[in-house]
């Protein structure tokens, strides 16, 4: 969920308006990591496992470009991403119209556009207008990228996996070469700026209260299962977290099952759960329903593979 004036906008317009202020450089052989699934990601204030759905309807309407580069601080060439004139066409007329749009300063009606400093991008000038159209003077919400600031329930999220991965770091009061490389693998993955990890880092060291690494584990986990998959990437990670944690296979197994059981759900599953156990009160589904749940599902962009595993879950808790 995503507070402000910003919450009233979908992913796919945040990611419009950010890549539109961010421009992947033709002819250059290095792009920057605000235009990678990781950079867009923190931007809009999402999970990035929610980045490549996005992306994928953009591509589908011939409004996205992507390309590989060097970015750095990263080992290896990343994927970025632009957007293509029609993209550009469409996000620029999105942008005039949020920037025509009068919000209230010290009780006075001034146009958003005014308010806009040399070079700040149009997703951080929006962050500091909340649900009433009142512009304040902190943002009301900050991506994971920003040093500071309070982060979306998403990137809270991923703020609290990198706490306790910190958490268990410092237990031995310093953090090892391996601990360092494991820690930076899950902070390029969300995107979060080096300041903030600092923040975090000092908090853990302070607290020394470390929680035991299947928990740890058990937690990212339940994250990458947010939308009932785990992404490639996710895997690889995963898999890094194991062996640094010392977790085997069979411990994998189980704590995956306790995951399934319990998931993290985001808001448009949860939306859609609630809708699905109230079509399930009277034990079945009539064909109206079923229509109905159809059309919810893409709205809020559920698939079918997702809606047949919350039905499973909910019909094997009736059993």
């Amino acid at each position: 969920m995503v507070d402000g004036y910003l919450g009233t906008l979908t992913t796919e317009e945040r990611t419009l308006l950010h890549l539109f202020d961010n421009i992947l450089p033709e002819g250059n052989w290095e792009a920057p990591n605000t235009i990678t699934q990781a950079g867009i990601s923190a931007a809009v204030h999402v999970q990035r496992k929610h980045v490549p759905r996005t992306l994928k309807k953009l591509e589908n309407r011939s409004e996205l470009i992507t390309g590989q580069r060097h970015v750095p601080g990263a080992r290896q060439k990343r994927r970025v991403y632009g957007l293509t004139p029609a993209g550009r066409e469409r996000a620029g007329a999105l942008r005039d119209r949020i920037l025509g749009l009068f919000v209230d300063k010290n009780g006075q009606k001034v146009l958003l556009s005014s308010l806009r400093k040399g070079g700040q991008m149009t997703l951080e000038l929006i962050s500091h207008v909340d649900e009433g159209m009142v512009f304040h003077d902190s943002a009301v919400i900050s991506p994971v990228s920003n040093p500071e600031g309070v982060a979306s329930l998403d990137a809270q999220a991923g703020e609290n996996l990198v706490r306790r991965m910190l958490a268990r770091a410092w237990e031995d009061g310093k953090i090892t070469k391996d601990e360092q490389q494991l820690i930076s693998e899950v902070v390029n993955f969300v995107g979060m700026h080096p300041d903030r990890v600092r923040r975090l880092s000092d908090e853990a060291r302070r607290a020394q209260n470390a929680p035991p690494p299947e928990e740890v584990y058990l937690d990212m986990l339940r994250q990458a299962l947010v939308d009932g998959e785990i992404m490639q990437d996710e895997i690889a990670l995963l898999k890094t977290m194991r062996e640094a944690f010392g977790i085997d296979l069979e411990t994998h197994e189980k704590l995956m099952t306790d995951a399934r059981m319990d998931p993290v759900l985001d808001d448009s599953t949860k939306a859609y759960k609630a809708t699905l156990v109230t079509a399930l009160e009277d034990g079945m589904i009539t064909s109206d329903e079923a229509a109905m749940l159809a059309t919810l599902r893409d709205t809020l962009g559920i698939s079918d593979s997702r809606h047949a595993t919350l039905l499973a879950e909910l019909l094997d808790r009736d059993d």
